[in-house]
């Protein structure tokens, strides 16, 4: 056998043992399984799926991400957040157009309402957000544009809003149709 076959074969099985272990971390693995006891790689892809597919709560976002930074836990004095409407279905429209929808929101709480941040789920969704204290009582405005460029067919995107409320974040759902041109 050549020199240059045994060193691949080397770095191939090397690989291999690399990618099982960086598994077997991920997922919880501390010692050995048994194959003939373990689950298929096919199952346990269907059931990460199946357990990623549904709906995360705060405590599931917080868990996932323990380097999450401070702003996605605002502190202070808690308040209440309430929206006219949190989904919003633009309908059929074509690739490359540009799309705004203006969600209306009031501080139902006692306390100056605090937005934090509030953030696309990609970068075809941008959100802008009042920086500014929302006194109690009063309402204002977050505009999300949404811009498909070249994507196709039904998408739905989110905008998560953190402030200092109870939960902390709300999610603000788009729709659309569309269409490629």
């Amino acid at each position: 056998m050549s020199e240059n076959l045994k060193n691949g074969l080397l770095v191939f099985v090397a690989a291999l043992l690399v990618v099982n272990t960086v598994l077997l971390v991920k997922n919880g693995s501390t010692s050995y399984v048994d194959p003939k006891e373990a689950k298929s790689t096919f199952q346990r892809t269907a059931d990460v799926a199946k357990a990623e597919a549904k709906p995360k709560t705060e405590a599931d976002i917080s868990a996932a991400d323990p380097m999450a930074k401070a702003s996605d836990k605002p502190t202070g004095p808690k308040t209440e957040i309430s929206f006219q409407d949190t989904n919003h279905d633009f309908g059929t429209i074509t690739q490359d157009s540009e799309n705004k929808k203006v969600f209306t929101f009031t501080n139902t709480g006692s306390e100056p309402l605090i937005i934090e941040n509030a953030k696309g789920s990609c970068g075809c969704t941008v959100p802008k957000y009042p920086k500014e204290p929302i006194a109690p009582g009063a309402t204002g405005e977050i505009e999300v544009v949404y811009k498909p460029g070249k994507q196709k067919n039904k998408q739905t995107k989110n905008v998560t809003i953190t402030a200092n409320t109870d939960p902390a974040k709300t999610i603000l759902t788009i729709n659309a149709d569309v269409e490629e041109v």
